[in-house]
């Protein structure tokens, strides 16, 4: 494991730079023509507030660091959802998006709350049409633990969609390509919600992840994804018994921008700051959720 400094240093400098581009996580007039446009605005803020929740419950972050969360948090929901209301209109306009339940979920396990959003989730909630919807196997596990996550009785079993995803199958471990590592990913954080218990990783997928994690993490390194690297690593920290070698995480730290962004893949790109925030917001929420896993689980140790 890398020292604690390093793995805090990375968390510290992303939330600094979250903090300092929190406007570009508004909603843009022009982008809110239909649904869709406003969905693909809305999901920035509600990896956000994952990230705030993480922070906050490592218990990593110092006084300035939690202020400052907290102070953001506070931002996404008052200022940027209008206190809910943006999910709860979505949620009029879309009876059975699961989005507004997804973005809702963290904002709610921190106190926030929205009776009316909370009805009209849980009147779809109880049809059969929102059960029959499909979608992929990683994406129903999201359903399911939000559902858990604001206290609605889940609208399937989750054992069984975790047998369908592509980590539930145990595949062969060299068929790992971009979009199945996201879906691996994504597995682990559901399975764990966002690594808060990680007993809850059934041994075989943990045995699964022990045998081949560290392979992949150097291949991704050496392709200098950064972005999917960032969310291996929190893969690593779920697991009973970190595989990690320390010289990954330095490498990983290294490619952090001196502003505190961090890149998808290579450098950092160059061009209008609406588009550099559209291509570097997600890698740096991810170091920034990688960050406080890896040194929490480094103080534990």
């Amino acid at each position: 494991m890398a020292s604690p400094a390093l793995l805090h240093q990375v968390g510290e400098r992303a939330l600094d730079w979250l903090d300092a581009h929190r406007e570009y996580f508004r909603l843009r007039e022009d982008e809110q023509t239909t649904p869709v446009d406003l969905v693909d605005r809305l999901k920035p803020i509600g990896e956000l507030a994952v990230n705030m929740r993480v922070l906050f419950r490592e218990g990593v972050a110092g006084s300035r660091q939690r202020a400052r969360g907290g102070a953001l948090l506070d931002f996404a929901w008052r200022e940027l959802l209008d206190g809910g209301n943006v999910l709860a209109r979505l949620q009029d306009d879309e009876l059975f998006s699961p989005i507004p339940l997804e973005i809702y979920a963290p904002f709610h396990e921190e106190g926030y709350r929205h009776p009316g959003l909370e009805a009209s989730i849980a009147a779809s909630q109880r049809t059969r049409t929102w059960a029959a919807l499909e979608m992929q196997p990683a994406r129903r596990l999201a359903v399911l633990g939000a559902e858990a996550r604001i206290g609605l009785e889940p609208s399937g079993d989750f054992d069984e969609a975790l047998g369908r995803t592509w980590l539930g199958r145990l595949p062969e471990p060299w068929t790992v390509q971009l979009h199945i590592g996201y879906d691996i990913t994504h597995t682990v954080f559901h399975i764990t919600n966002w690594g808060e218990g990680r007993d809850r990783m059934p041994p075989r997928l943990a045995e699964y992840l022990t045998l081949y994690l560290p392979a992949w993490l150097e291949d991704w390194a050496d392709l200098r994804h950064w972005d999917l690297l960032g969310e291996l690593l929190v893969v690593d920290t779920c697991l009973p018994r970190p595989v990690l070698d320390a010289s990954v995480w330095e490498r990983y730290a290294a490619a952090q921008d001196a502003s505190g962004a961090m890149p998808v893949r290579g450098g950092m790109p160059e061009g209008d700051a609406d588009d550099v925030f559209d291509q570097v917001h997600h890698p740096t929420l991810v170091a920034a959720f990688a960050s406080a896993m890896a040194t929490s689980r480094a103080m534990d140790a």
